[in-house]
């Protein structure tokens, strides 16, 4: 964040069913995400924002280009997806199904193990501990929610309409959202970047902050004066 603040006024927002946002019953759809944020745009009388999202907030930032594009200036996308494989949605069923018997803890290790590479995960337990707190209080409606939203994206053959710069981050070592799916999101975006990040798994901002920081920062400087 200091490096977003020192340049930027930035609107950092807990997602529907997360943080200190109510978790409303039920699946939750992209679409209604997406409006979320339109809602906090219009709120905060936000004409025009660069996005910046990471996993979800990716997923929100792809579907929101799309239904309200005059409203961005730019979008960076990490450690994202523009389409899961069956086997994928195989697993966010499975998860889904697990947390609603045994609730938020039987799946906070096996999602440090997907967001962090092991020699991060050894090197920073403290960092680890923080998160794993957060996962285990985050609401078992909201996780249940985003999840179904985050299974059902679809967008690959949409892209093509973003015409706003794009740029696209992955972890070299991120398995969830591997280097082939960005690739997906880099070829279908006339003139979008892509840039992979070394040692670094999902969260890459977290385990490979210069990097991640040093190319973001890049892109909104040559993206902040185009509309």
């Amino acid at each position: 964040m200091p490096a977003l603040t020192a340049r930027f006024r930035v609107l950092r927002y807990d997602t529907r069913g997360h943080g200190g946002s109510s978790a409303s019953a039920g699946a939750y759809t992209l679409e209604q995400l997406a409006d979320d944020a339109h809602d906090l745009f219009q709120a905060l009388d936000i004409d025009c924002a660069h996005w910046v999202g990471l996993s979800l907030g990716s997923l929100i930032g792809q579907t929101f280009a799309l239904k309200y594009p005059t409203k961005l200036q730019s979008l960076a996308l990490a450690g994202t997806t523009s389409r899961y494989p069956p086997q994928a949605i195989k697993a966010f069923q499975e998860r889904i199904q697990n947390v609603e018997t045994g609730g938020m803890d039987v799946v906070t290790e096996a999602t440090l193990e997907r967001w962090f590479t092991e020699p991060f995960r050894k090197a920073h337990p403290r960092v680890m501990d923080d998160i794993a707190r957060r996962i285990r209080t985050t609401p078992v409606a909201g996780y249940i929610g985003c999840c179904r939203a985050v299974s059902r994206i679809n967008l690959t053959e949409r892209l093509g309409e973003i015409s706003r710069p794009t740029l696209v981050m992955v972890g070299a070592q991120d398995s969830g959202t591997p280097v082939a799916m960005a690739r997906t999101i880099y070829h279908a975006l006339p003139g979008a970047e892509l840039v992979i990040v070394p040692s670094a798994a999902h969260l890459l901002n977290i385990e490979q902050p210069q990097a991640f920081n040093t190319a973001l920062l890049s892109f909104l400087a040559r993206t902040s004066g185009a509309r």
